[in-house]
């Protein structure tokens, strides 16, 4: 009873050392709780973030049906922007140019081509025009070795009907790189697939001469455009 009482004996002494000797044991445990808690937010936070990618991969990978076009996008339309050139320097005489993102250029008749009015369509091509047959042309290496440079209003080659002949151009002032030989045994290929198969050269022009080209083409939609108000 006395050493409940009296505020210095050794029953306060002992009580107070054995509440200090235990506080850290309490401090320790608290703060393992608390470690344990914050691993569970973070876990949980990971979590989430693990299935909001998994969400966007399967969006990335299998897009919505309804969204998907009815008609597949061609190769052409894949991977080249198309610009029309509209009475390139005679009425009807319309060509394309199919621009890959690497800069090479690929020419050819726009299907509203004056020559495909005529019946029967495209019947010959013929490359030997101006002072060289372009069909003898083989450009090889890197450097693209024996290419030619031309201007855009340069004769590529002449396509005829059975009533007329036409002048193809090169619409953009570059290299000629290639022309189609095929179209000399396989004429058809302009009336049938004139944008694919049917194409009538390639250019490679510099950054700068495609720049000026390019503010003289249209786009798509505006060449469509344009032939919607005539």
């Amino acid at each position: 009873m006395e050493s409940l009482l009296n505020p210095g004996s050794n029953s306060e002494s002992n009580l107070v050392t054995s509440y200090e000797t235990c506080d850290p044991v309490l401090l320790s445990c608290n703060s393992s709780s608390d470690t344990t808690h914050d691993s569970q937010i973070e876990g949980k936070k990971q979590l989430k973030e693990e299935e909001t990618e998994e969400e966007e991969l399967k969006r990335l990978l299998l897009p919505n049906v309804d969204e998907l076009p009815e008609i597949p996008r061609s190769s052409v339309e894949a991977n080249f922007t198309t610009y029309f050139l509209p009475d390139f320097m005679k009425p009807g005489h319309d060509q394309y140019v199919h621009r890959h993102a690497n800069g090479l250029c690929v020419i050819g008749l726009a299907p509203s081509h004056v020559a495909f009015k005529d019946e029967g369509g495209v019947t010959s091509i013929d490359f030997n025009v101006g002072k060289s047959d372009r069909s003898g042309i083989k450009v090889t290496g890197k450097r693209k070795k024996n290419a030619q440079h031309f201007e855009s209003n340069t004769a590529l080659c002449k396509v005829c009907t059975a009533d007329a002949s036409y002048i193809v151009r090169c619409c953009v002032k570059g290299s000629l790189l290639e022309v189609n030989e095929t179209l000399i045994s396989q004429p058809e290929l302009l009336n049938s697939v004139p944008d694919r198969e049917g194409y009538i050269a390639i250019m490679m022009p510099r950054p700068a001469d495609w720049l000026k080209a390019k503010a003289t083409l249209l786009d798509s939609e505006q060449f469509k455009k344009l032939k919607t108000e005539l």
